[in-house]
């Protein structure tokens, strides 16, 4: 497997055509693509937290990782993705799931749940602006920290 740059556009792409449960992210600092040889077989998106509380310029969220099922891509995308931006000078790495998936694969990149969290969503301005509401937005999840 090789990690290769990609546009949030094309990865939001991807993300719209495989995602489980999530729509494209919309916006991101940077986005990493996947390959195994000339196949792309995930990506990930990442950048500043949603939430306000954490936003103090040390703290990156990865919105999506996103893989077509190829066996250990999305743990590769996360342990890449922690490795850019612990370059680019962030000190903390944060991502969620919902609180009914496994998590395997950042246990595997030595993730630990860092807390439970149960939305009572708010729209904020950039929400509104873009329509990107979802209903999995309130569902209960666990804050990973890598």
């Amino acid at each position: 497997m090789e990690i290769r740059p990609i546009s949030i556009r094309e990865a939001d792409a991807f993300v719209a055509a495989y995602h489980r449960h999530n729509k494209a992210a919309g916006n991101g600092k940077f986005a990493v693509a996947c390959f195994e040889g000339d196949e792309l077989i995930g990506v990930g998106i990442g950048g500043r937290p949603r939430s306000r509380h954490l936003d103090n310029g040390f703290c990156f969220e990865i919105y999506r990782v996103c893989t077509n099922g190829f066996k250990n891509a999305t743990s590769f995308i996360y342990a890449r993705m922690r490795r850019i931006a612990q370059a680019m000078g962030y000190r903390k790495i944060i991502t969620y799931t919902l609180q009914d998936e496994s998590g395997a694969s950042l246990r595997a990149v030595g993730a630990v749940v860092d807390r439970s969290v149960n939305h009572t969503h708010q729209w904020n301005s950039w929400e509104m602006i873009h329509r990107v509401f979802q209903p999995v937005t309130v569902q209960p999840k666990f804050r990973w920290v890598l």
